[in-house]
């Protein structure tokens, strides 16, 4: 499952979701990552794992302060510079 979690005019960030295979125990949290799209710099990341657990953390903490968009921009911002896959249209 694709779901769209996150868009403003600077970044989208959607959650992949997937199941195991009968049998099969997922390693993290939720099976699956996040792919955070750099809008303006046309660049985009996948997280998965551990990195993609620390993630959802960090986006807990930061949706208690109640964020602005500005905020979440800036936030996501610091993930985009991770980024080395450029964007491409299918």
């Amino acid at each position: 499952m694709h779901t769209m979690i996150y868009d403003s005019d600077a970044f989208s960030v959607f959650q992949l979701d997937w199941e195991h295979a009968a049998g099969e125990h997922p390693t993290t949290e939720r099976s699956g990552g996040f792919e955070i799209v750099d809008k303006f710099a046309r660049k985009e990341i996948f997280l998965e794992g551990r990195v993609a657990d620390g993630f959802r953390q960090r986006v807990r903490n930061l949706m208690e302060a109640s964020p602005s968009t500005d905020d979440i921009d800036e936030f996501l911002d610091g993930f985009s510079a991770l980024s080395r896959q450029n964007l491409h249209a299918h």
